[in-house]
């Protein structure tokens, strides 16, 4: 992790725990804890994936690398990602999931699992 940070602006995962908090508050405030259950905000999670997917579903793969210069499709991808990243840490607050710890622990399980063992092949994927 770069240790370059403005002390004035709190680090990245400060950022993440406040955001995760007014999330939890946002709900309370509206008495939405009791639909808040796992089960419901994995349906909601992805249902937003869905709605992020069905942006790229008929693009060519050279459109969909050009979709964040458009401002409307940009603006779609922004909302969609925001969605999907909502629901996650409200899945994560629910079940007590730290997401950065959770996602360190399976990129390390990863970089075992797949080692470096040559030069890049860029034509093939980890599930082949």
């Amino acid at each position: 992790m770069n240790d370059t940070h403005d002390a004035r602006e709190p680090r990245p995962e400060e950022r993440l725990d406040r955001l995760q908090r007014r999330l939890a508050d946002f709900a309370a405030a509206r008495g939405w804890e009791p639909y808040h259950t796992p089960k419901n905000l994995a349906v909601a999670l992805s249902v937003e994936a869905s709605e992020l997917v069905e942006i790229f579903q008929w693009l060519t793969p050279e459109q969909s690398a050009k979709v964040m210069e458009k401002p409307e499709s940009a603006h779609r991808v922004a909302d969609e990602v925001a969605d999907v990243l909502a629901y996650l840490l409200q899945f994560c607050e629910v079940l007590g999931v730290d997401v950065l710890d959770a996602l360190a622990a399976k990129i390390e399980r990863n970089e075992l699992r797949f080692p470096v063992t040559g030069p890049p092949t860029p034509n093939r994927h980890s599930s082949e």
